[in-house]
């Protein structure tokens, strides 16, 4: 692969990485904390949802297919990648490498995610809040998604980080450093409502 070909192709996994799959991770866990107020309210909550129209053309556009690309190009540069010592503080190196490892994980979490929603749904099942009342019914399970939260949440605020770097917004280490500040507390924030949803559930 050229570096031009590559450098273009490293820029999309960046920008599709935050939109839309990093948007769609954002609602999908406020549309699960809903379930903190109830059955009910996450029923109705996702109930919006499945109206829109073309649904499973828009996912495919809009979730899917990003995600996979995303997702496989992602598992590409976790393989061939180096941290960036000469650049790059201990620190910064650490986030690089824990990137990797999330990413590499999150391909098996969504994937089972995925297969237990909304194919499960493709094979006739509801996708309400029982279904992932019973999911997490199990102890390990109720861990595996946990630390899958986890790992999304982290992921997505570091992977910001690396899109205002890569991208020329934040280019000073002033304004690095601001951006870690800044990115660090959308980590925390989206982690409390995405174990407070998970947890919703039990």
């Amino acid at each position: 692969m050229s570096k031009d070909r590559e450098f273009l192709w490293r820029r999309l996994h960046s920008l599709l990485g935050i939109i839309p799959v990093g948007l769609f991770l954002t609602m999908h866990l406020f549309i699960n904390f809903t379930a903190t107020g109830g059955a009910e309210s996450y029923n109705d909550a996702t109930a919006v949802m499945e109206k829109i129209p073309f649904l499973i053309i828009v996912e495919w556009i809009v979730i899917y297919i990003p995600l996979m690309f995303h997702a496989f190009y992602g598992v590409f540069i976790a393989f061939t990648a180096t941290p960036n010592t000469g650049r790059f503080s201990t620190y910064r190196n650490w986030m690089f490498s824990l990137q990797r490892f999330t990413g590499v994980f999150l391909v098996i979490f969504i994937a089972w995610h995925i297969f237990q929603t909304r194919i499960q749904k493709a094979l006739g099942a509801h996708v309400d809040y029982d279904m992932m009342a019973n999911i997490v019914a199990n102890p390990f399970m109720l861990g595996f998604y946990i630390v899958g939260i986890l790992s999304a949440t982290f992921h997505l605020s570091n992977g910001l980080w690396a899109f205002l770097v890569s991208w020329g917004i934040v280019q000073s280490p002033q304004s690095q450093k601001i951006a870690t500040y800044v990115t660090n507390i959308i980590f925390v924030i989206l982690s409390v409502v995405g174990v407070a949803a998970i947890l919703a559930f039990v």
